[in-house]
Protein backbone atom coordinates (compact mmCIF):
# COMPACT_ATOMS: atom_id res chain seq x y z
CA UNK A 1 0.00 0.00 0.00
CA UNK A 2 1.31 3.41 -0.94
CA UNK A 3 0.55 6.82 0.54
CA UNK A 4 -3.23 7.33 0.18
CA UNK A 5 -3.85 10.54 -1.82
CA UNK A 6 -6.95 12.53 -2.72
CA UNK A 7 -7.04 14.94 -5.69
CA UNK A 8 -9.12 18.14 -5.79
CA UNK A 9 -10.25 19.46 -9.17
CA UNK A 10 -9.68 16.09 -10.80
CA UNK A 11 -11.54 17.00 -14.01
CA UNK A 12 -9.32 20.01 -14.78
CA UNK A 13 -6.17 19.81 -16.87
CA UNK A 14 -3.89 19.82 -13.87
CA UNK A 15 -6.14 17.46 -11.97
CA UNK A 16 -6.11 14.95 -14.80
CA UNK A 17 -2.30 15.04 -14.91
CA UNK A 18 -2.14 14.45 -11.16
CA UNK A 19 -4.62 11.56 -11.25
CA UNK A 20 -2.70 9.86 -14.05
CA UNK A 21 0.64 10.25 -12.30
CA UNK A 22 -0.67 9.01 -8.95
CA UNK A 23 -2.15 5.95 -10.63
CA UNK A 24 1.21 5.25 -12.28
CA UNK A 25 3.20 5.53 -9.04
CA UNK A 26 3.94 2.38 -7.06
CA UNK A 27 4.31 4.25 -3.78
CA UNK A 28 1.06 6.26 -4.02
CA UNK A 29 -2.62 5.22 -3.98
CA UNK A 30 -5.55 7.28 -5.27
CA UNK A 31 -8.29 7.00 -2.64
CA UNK A 32 -10.44 10.01 -3.51
CA UNK A 33 -11.08 12.75 -6.05
CA UNK A 34 -13.52 15.62 -6.18
CA UNK A 35 -14.31 18.86 -7.95
CA UNK A 36 -14.07 22.37 -6.57
CA UNK A 37 -17.38 23.14 -4.92
CA UNK A 38 -18.08 19.53 -3.94
CA UNK A 39 -18.02 18.70 -0.23
CA UNK A 40 -14.42 17.53 0.26
CA UNK A 41 -15.14 15.36 3.29
CA UNK A 42 -16.14 12.09 1.54
CA UNK A 43 -13.13 12.25 -0.79
CA UNK A 44 -10.74 12.69 2.15
CA UNK A 45 -11.81 9.50 3.93
CA UNK A 46 -8.73 7.31 4.17
CA UNK A 47 -6.42 9.93 2.65
CA UNK A 48 -3.19 11.07 4.29
CA UNK A 49 -2.46 13.83 1.76
CA UNK A 50 -4.72 15.95 -0.46
CA UNK A 51 -3.46 17.79 -3.55
CA UNK A 52 -5.34 20.93 -4.63
CA UNK A 53 -4.69 23.12 -7.69
CA UNK A 54 -8.09 24.85 -7.86
CA UNK A 55 -9.19 28.29 -6.58
CA UNK A 56 -8.44 30.04 -3.29
CA UNK A 57 -12.05 29.69 -2.13
CA UNK A 58 -12.19 25.98 -2.92
CA UNK A 59 -8.71 25.33 -1.54
CA UNK A 60 -9.60 26.94 1.80
CA UNK A 61 -12.67 24.70 2.07
CA UNK A 62 -10.47 21.68 1.34
CA UNK A 63 -7.86 22.78 3.87
CA UNK A 64 -10.42 23.36 6.60
CA UNK A 65 -11.73 19.82 6.16
CA UNK A 66 -8.21 18.42 5.91
CA UNK A 67 -7.19 20.13 9.15
CA UNK A 68 -10.19 18.59 10.92
CA UNK A 69 -9.18 15.13 9.70
CA UNK A 70 -5.41 15.45 10.20
CA UNK A 71 -4.75 15.24 6.45
CA UNK A 72 -1.65 16.93 5.01
CA UNK A 73 -2.01 19.11 1.92
CA UNK A 74 -0.07 20.10 -1.19
CA UNK A 75 -1.47 23.35 -2.61
CA UNK A 76 -0.63 24.76 -6.05
CA UNK A 77 -3.47 27.28 -6.13
CA UNK A 78 -2.59 30.91 -6.95
CA UNK A 79 -4.39 34.27 -6.78
CA UNK A 80 -4.69 34.50 -2.99
CA UNK A 81 -5.94 37.69 -1.39
CA UNK A 82 -4.29 38.98 1.78
CA UNK A 83 -7.20 37.74 3.90
CA UNK A 84 -7.15 34.32 2.24
CA UNK A 85 -3.40 34.01 2.80
CA UNK A 86 -3.98 34.78 6.46
CA UNK A 87 -6.61 32.06 6.74
CA UNK A 88 -4.30 29.58 5.03
CA UNK A 89 -1.54 30.41 7.52
CA UNK A 90 -3.95 29.80 10.41
CA UNK A 91 -4.94 26.41 8.98
CA UNK A 92 -1.24 25.52 8.68
CA UNK A 93 -1.08 25.71 12.48
CA UNK A 94 -3.29 22.60 12.52
CA UNK A 95 -1.99 20.60 9.54
CA UNK A 96 1.15 20.38 7.38
CA UNK A 97 0.75 22.32 4.12
CA UNK A 98 3.17 22.65 1.22
CA UNK A 99 2.28 25.80 -0.73
CA UNK A 100 3.92 26.85 -4.00
CA UNK A 101 2.78 28.87 -7.01
CA UNK A 102 4.70 26.47 -9.25
CA UNK A 103 5.82 22.93 -8.45
CA UNK A 104 8.39 22.69 -11.24
CA UNK A 105 11.89 21.94 -10.00
CA UNK A 106 13.21 24.09 -12.84
CA UNK A 107 11.24 27.12 -11.64
CA UNK A 108 12.55 26.67 -8.09
CA UNK A 109 16.09 26.75 -9.47
CA UNK A 110 15.21 29.70 -11.73
CA UNK A 111 14.14 31.76 -8.71
CA UNK A 112 17.55 31.11 -7.16
CA UNK A 113 19.29 32.18 -10.36
CA UNK A 114 17.18 35.34 -10.64
CA UNK A 115 18.08 36.40 -7.11
CA UNK A 116 21.77 35.76 -7.72
CA UNK A 117 21.76 37.61 -11.04
CA UNK A 118 19.96 40.60 -9.53
CA UNK A 119 22.46 40.72 -6.68
CA UNK A 120 25.54 40.39 -8.89
CA UNK A 121 24.45 42.83 -11.60
CA UNK A 122 23.27 45.46 -9.17
CA UNK A 123 21.21 48.59 -9.58
CA UNK A 124 22.53 49.40 -13.05
CA UNK A 125 20.29 46.73 -14.59
CA UNK A 126 16.53 47.14 -14.96
CA UNK A 127 14.36 44.12 -14.14
CA UNK A 128 11.28 43.07 -16.10
CA UNK A 129 9.29 39.84 -15.67
CA UNK A 130 7.23 38.58 -18.62
CA UNK A 131 4.83 35.61 -18.39
CA UNK A 132 2.57 33.79 -20.85
CA UNK A 133 -0.28 31.42 -19.97
CA UNK A 134 -3.32 29.85 -21.64
CA UNK A 135 -6.47 31.87 -22.23
CA UNK A 136 -8.35 30.33 -19.29
CA UNK A 137 -5.96 31.32 -16.51
CA UNK A 138 -7.91 33.43 -14.04
CA UNK A 139 -5.24 35.40 -12.18
CA UNK A 140 -2.56 37.80 -13.41
CA UNK A 141 0.33 38.15 -13.00
CA UNK A 142 0.86 34.46 -12.40
CA UNK A 143 1.93 33.30 -8.97
CA UNK A 144 5.21 32.18 -10.52
CA UNK A 145 5.87 35.62 -12.01
CA UNK A 146 5.24 37.17 -8.60
CA UNK A 147 7.62 34.66 -6.99
CA UNK A 148 10.37 35.49 -9.50
CA UNK A 149 9.85 39.23 -9.11
CA UNK A 150 9.91 38.88 -5.33
CA UNK A 151 13.19 36.95 -5.58
CA UNK A 152 14.71 39.79 -7.60
CA UNK A 153 13.28 42.44 -5.28
CA UNK A 154 14.61 40.67 -2.19
CA UNK A 155 18.08 40.49 -3.72
CA UNK A 156 17.89 44.24 -4.32
CA UNK A 157 16.77 44.97 -0.77
CA UNK A 158 13.28 46.08 -1.77
CA UNK A 159 9.81 44.57 -2.27
CA UNK A 160 7.08 44.40 -4.89
CA UNK A 161 4.85 46.43 -2.61
CA UNK A 162 7.38 49.25 -2.73
CA UNK A 163 8.73 49.01 -6.28
CA UNK A 164 6.56 46.64 -8.34
CA UNK A 165 5.10 48.07 -11.56
CA UNK A 166 2.17 46.00 -12.81
CA UNK A 167 1.04 48.00 -15.83
CA UNK A 168 2.07 50.81 -18.13
CA UNK A 169 -0.26 52.86 -20.26
CA UNK A 170 -0.15 56.35 -21.66
CA UNK A 171 2.42 58.94 -20.68
CA UNK A 172 4.19 57.09 -17.88
CA UNK A 173 7.41 59.09 -17.76
CA UNK A 174 10.89 57.59 -17.39
CA UNK A 175 11.31 54.21 -15.80
CA UNK A 176 12.17 54.36 -12.10
CA UNK A 177 15.63 53.16 -11.09
CA UNK A 178 14.26 50.65 -8.57
CA UNK A 179 11.21 49.62 -10.58
CA UNK A 180 10.49 45.92 -11.14
CA UNK A 181 8.02 45.46 -13.98
CA UNK A 182 5.62 42.57 -14.51
CA UNK A 183 3.69 41.91 -17.72
CA UNK A 184 1.12 39.13 -18.28
CA UNK A 185 0.19 37.64 -21.65
CA UNK A 186 -2.79 35.31 -22.18
CA UNK A 187 -3.67 33.18 -25.18
CA UNK A 188 -4.06 29.76 -26.72
CA UNK A 189 -3.16 26.70 -24.70
CA UNK A 190 0.24 27.87 -23.42
CA UNK A 191 1.09 25.85 -20.31
CA UNK A 192 3.39 28.49 -18.85
CA UNK A 193 6.39 30.56 -19.87
CA UNK A 194 8.35 32.96 -17.69
CA UNK A 195 11.24 35.22 -18.64
CA UNK A 196 13.13 37.55 -16.33
CA UNK A 197 15.05 40.25 -18.18
CA UNK A 198 17.90 42.17 -16.58
CA UNK A 199 18.54 45.06 -18.94
CA UNK A 200 21.71 47.11 -18.78
CA UNK A 201 23.35 49.60 -21.12
CA UNK A 202 24.56 47.71 -24.17
CA UNK A 203 23.51 44.24 -23.01
CA UNK A 204 20.75 42.27 -21.36
CA UNK A 205 20.53 38.94 -19.57
CA UNK A 206 17.42 36.78 -19.98
CA UNK A 207 16.54 33.85 -17.76
CA UNK A 208 13.66 31.76 -19.11
CA UNK A 209 11.63 28.73 -18.12
CA UNK A 210 9.15 27.13 -20.53
CA UNK A 211 6.80 24.34 -19.51
CA UNK A 212 5.94 21.94 -22.33
CA UNK A 213 3.32 20.04 -20.35
CA UNK A 214 1.79 19.88 -16.89
CA UNK A 215 3.73 16.72 -16.07
CA UNK A 216 6.61 18.73 -14.56
CA UNK A 217 4.18 20.42 -12.15
CA UNK A 218 2.50 17.12 -11.29
CA UNK A 219 5.84 15.41 -10.66
CA UNK A 220 6.89 18.20 -8.31
CA UNK A 221 3.58 18.09 -6.48
CA UNK A 222 3.89 14.35 -5.92
CA UNK A 223 7.43 14.82 -4.70
CA UNK A 224 5.90 17.20 -2.15
CA UNK A 225 3.26 14.57 -1.27
CA UNK A 226 5.99 12.09 -0.36
CA UNK A 227 7.86 14.72 1.64
CA UNK A 228 4.96 16.21 3.62
CA UNK A 229 3.39 12.90 4.68
CA UNK A 230 3.94 12.58 8.42
CA UNK A 231 5.34 16.12 8.92
CA UNK A 232 4.19 18.28 11.84
CA UNK A 233 1.78 21.16 11.20
CA UNK A 234 3.30 24.13 9.43
CA UNK A 235 3.44 26.05 6.18
CA UNK A 236 6.21 24.63 3.98
CA UNK A 237 7.70 25.70 0.66
CA UNK A 238 8.83 23.78 -2.40
CA UNK A 239 12.37 24.92 -1.61
CA UNK A 240 12.16 23.00 1.66
CA UNK A 241 10.87 19.94 -0.17
CA UNK A 242 13.80 20.13 -2.61
CA UNK A 243 16.37 20.84 0.10
CA UNK A 244 17.14 24.30 -1.26
CA UNK A 245 16.43 26.10 2.01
Amino acid sequence: MGIPVSIAGHEGRMGQALVAMVRGAEDLELVGRFEAGDPPGPALVGARVVVDFTTPEASLATLAEAAERGVAAVIGTTGWSEDQSGELARLAERAPIVLAPNFSTGVAVLARLVAEAARLLGAGYDIEVLELHHRDKADAPSGTALKLAEAAAGARGTSLEADGRFSRHGRTGPRGDREIGLQALRGGDAVGEHTVMLLGDGERLELTHRAGSRDAFAAGALRAVRWVDGRPPGLYSLEQVLGLS
